[in-house]
């Protein structure tokens, strides 16, 4: 977040410098608000190009074997760009290697899942999913698993029949 905010002030700096040249060499004809102004227009083109380009680099940056399950796109009057193109602010991804399955209990695996943020620090869940069901639970404190593999303590969540997160834990094999 420091970075960017040094960016978005050398965005301005360079802005207003660029406009001091242009006006420089036009001869001093144009009014001394541009220079301001593009100052301004700078450090917002540089804070939208910083909104719109975080998912793009964290996502480049994921290790291999993390697919993205699902993307959160917001808008905000604040931000009215927003309303053209929605901003991602929110993905999850599933670690595909963490994926495991017990062969007693064939429908029943455990997966890792991350919750990456834009301004949020990393979270990981560990998930169990029962694909004959369609269930899904977090697990947390509390949680056992008895001889014959399936989960105790567990609080399943019924989900709808296209849940992207169920539907890629219970995709990989």
């Amino acid at each position: 977040m420091f970075l960017e905010l040094i960016a978005v002030i050398f965005a301005g700096m360079a802005g207003a410098g660029l406009m001091a040249i242009i006006s420089k060499v036009s001869g001093g004809r144009l009014p001394k608000w541009m220079t301001p102004l593009a100052a301004g227009g700078a450090m917002i083109a540089a804070t939208i190009s910083s909104e719109y380009s975080w998912f793009s680099r964290t996502t480049e940056t994921l290790p291999e074997g993390f697919s993205i399950v699902e993307t959160v796109e917001t808008t905000a009057f604040y931000r009215p760009w927003t309303y053209v193109v929605p901003l991602t602010e929110r993905f999850v991804t599933l670690d595909t290697a963490s994926v495991q399955t017990n062969p007693t209990q064939p429908d029943l695996r455990l997966a890792q899942v991350y919750f990456y943020g834009r301004w949020s620090p990393l979270n990981r869940l560990n998930v169990g999913a029962d694909c004959g069901k369609g269930q899904r639970a977090a697990l947390t404190d509390g949680i056992s698993f008895n001889d014959g593999g399936t989960i105790e303590g567990a609080k399943w969540v019924n989900v709808p029949d296209q849940d992207p997160l169920l539907d890629a834990i219970c995709e990989v094999r």
